[in-house]
Formats: structure tokens, sequence, C-alpha cells
């Protein structure tokens, strides 16, 4: 659907030349929800924007539904961007139109009637949940609604692509997983190719089947979410894995000796990691009961990921110094990563 291909933008400021983009190459394809995430500066706003040509790219071609936007005319580029929607996180509605006018507005001089105009915008205010909200001003509604507004203005003109540039980034927790819930229905109602740029793994966990993680213009990884996530090769992404798991606090526990990872002889600390989109049995009471040993779960940080856990433990085992290799062998053999910590 989208191929990115050896893309790269530059910028004269100052009289200096910044490179916000550099050689980037991505597939992206239909119907999937794709997600580019990285720290800010790291290019992928200015990334999401040379795909629909709000930013032309420097150097590179941009590849949409099989037409390279990038050698079109200024006409044949306007007819060419109907087909890719975007939303912002500032939603940029019309302050002095109603949200019927905001989404009814890319309808203009496309040789609709009114009637067949009103049909399209009610179905929209239907898929987004604001038919009571027709008539109401953006100043009257709250930062999640003006969102749901911009959703439907953008699909409007029946787009094969919607882009969607920190959309969520000025709401709630809340809010913002209402909003994911949202675009995950248009995406498999409507079939439409979802790209989400966001600084927040939170995001991407939540929405997305594959991700690019950006950092200084270039691609540092790529991949489905749960490969990236689970074993990351890239320090960051290990940062954006920090940013939302408590396992690396474990260190710092173990550093400022607190009473919560003392250890009595025998004993060890394991840091347990899944790497298996199946580890799905209750390996903590297998190695419990199989191998005689006893385990204390210090905390845990897993999420469901598709169908599969995303995360780890850490946990105190105490036993025979047999039995805990045997069941750390034993977990190792499950494709789950034992760090084993500190050692009494």
């Amino acid at each position: 659907m989208i191929e990115i291909k050896n893309v790269s933008k530059t910028f004269l400021s100052e009289g200096k030349i910044l490179e916000a983009v550099k050689d980037v190459s991505l597939h992206i394809k239909p119907k999937e929800v794709f997600g580019i995430i990285g720290f800010s500066g790291a290019g992928k706003s200015t990334l999401v924007r040379c795909i629909n040509l709000l930013e032309r790219p420097s150097h590179g071609s941009i590849i949409v539904d099989g037409q390279d936007i990038t050698s079109l005319s200024p006409k044949e580029l306007h007819k060419a961007r109907k087909n890719i929607g975007m939303i912002f996180q500032h939603f940029n509605l019309m302050k002095s139109r109603n949200v019927f006018q905001n989404i009814a507005y890319p309808l203009k001089g496309r040789g609709q009637n009114k009637n067949e105009i009103k049909e399209k915008v009610n179905a929209l205010l239907k898929l987004v949940e604001l038919e009571d909200k027709a008539k109401a001003y953006p100043s009257q509604l709250s930062g999640g609604q003006k969102q749901r507004v911009a959703i439907a203005r953008a699909l409007a003109t029946d787009p094969k692509v919607l882009l969607c540039d920190e959309a969520t980034s000025a709401l709630d927790p809340q809010t913002t997983l209402s909003i994911l819930k949202l675009l995950k229905q248009v995406n498999k109602q409507l079939g439409i190719t979802i790209v989400i740029i966001t600084h927040e793994m939170a995001v991407i966990k939540e929405v997305c089947n594959r991700v690019a993680v950006m950092e200084n213009g270039k691609i540092a990884e790529e991949g489905e979410v749960f490969q990236v996530f689970s074993s990351p090769r890239q320090e960051v992404t290990k940062g954006f894995i920090d940013t939302t798991s408590v396992l690396h606090k474990i260190y710092d526990l173990i550093e400022t000796s607190s009473p919560v990872v003392q250890l009595k002889p025998g004993e060890k600390i394991l840091k347990l990691k899944y790497l298996e989109k199946k580890a799905s049995e209750a390996l903590i009471s297998i190695i419990s009961r199989d191998f005689n040993i006893d385990c204390n779960i210090i905390f845990g940080s897993i999420e469901i990921i598709g169908d599969a856990p995303l995360g780890g433990l850490v946990i105190i085992v105490s036993g025979k110094s047999g039995d805990i290799e045997d069941a750390i062998n034993y977990l190792e053999s499950k494709n789950v990563e034992v760090e084993v910590l500190d050692i009494d």
C-alpha cells in the first residue's frame, strides 16, 4: 500500500542544513495499522508528512497504492491526496463551523447534492458516536470529541490511508484508549491502512500490527510489535520499554540494598522475560511443583499484545542449588530469558 523508498528530508535553518529524515525505506502493507515511534526530534512527524507531501522529500520517492506521488503534477497530487486522510495532535477543526459543517467541508466541490452530503455526514457521525453533537461547535466539545470529529472529517472522502500524527498526545489516558479503539474499528470495518506516529509505546502496543523505531532521522529497527518489544536490538528501543515496564527498577532496588531484595541463604533473584508468542503455560506453578523450589514474585510487567504475553517477572527463588539450575534450564527451554540478578 505505501512504499517509502530512500527518503531524505533536509531543512535550511539559520544557515545550517538540518537532516530531519535520512535515507528511510519502509513498506506498509494494505489494511494494516503501522506505528512509527521515536523520541522528540527523531524525525517521525517529518516522515509522516512526507507520505502525503505536506513536506516534499529532498530525495527518494513515496508510492501510495501503486502511484508515485512524488512525480505528480500539482493537479494530480491534489486528486491523489483525497485518498490520504490525516489527523493531528491539536485537531485542526474550524472554530466557526459546527461539527456537521466541519465533517462536510472536504465534500465540497465533489458533485454531491445536499441529501448525499447529509447522508454521508450522518453515517460518519454514527461511526464516531457523535450523532447528538452535529450542531455543536468545537469550543463546546471535549478533547476526545474534537478528535472524533477530526477522524470523521478525515474519512469523509473515503481515503485508503489514514495518517495519525501524535493524534492522542493531547488526550488523557482514558480518552486515548477510546480513540485507539475507534481507530481499530475504522481499520477493521473500512479496511483503511492506518499509520500512527507517536512517542508513546503504550499506543503502539494497543493498536499496531507492526512498528518502526526512529532515532536521529533513521529507522533503528522494525518488525512485528511483539518481536520488536520482546527482543529489542537497539538502545533506543530498550529505552522505550523502560518507560512502560517496572522490571528495570529491580536494579535500583539491588543497588540501594532495599529490604525487598534482601536474600536468605540459598535464594536467588531471577528476572524472567517472555520471548515466545505462545508462552501461555503456568510456568511459575510448574517450576515450583516439578523442581521443588519456592517462588516469591516481587513484581511483574505483563501485557497481552495480540494474544500473547509480553513482559516478564522478577522473582526470588529458594531451594537446592541443583533444583534451581534445573528450573532455570526448563524456563529457557520454554523460550523464557532468565537473568540471575543476585546470589546470596
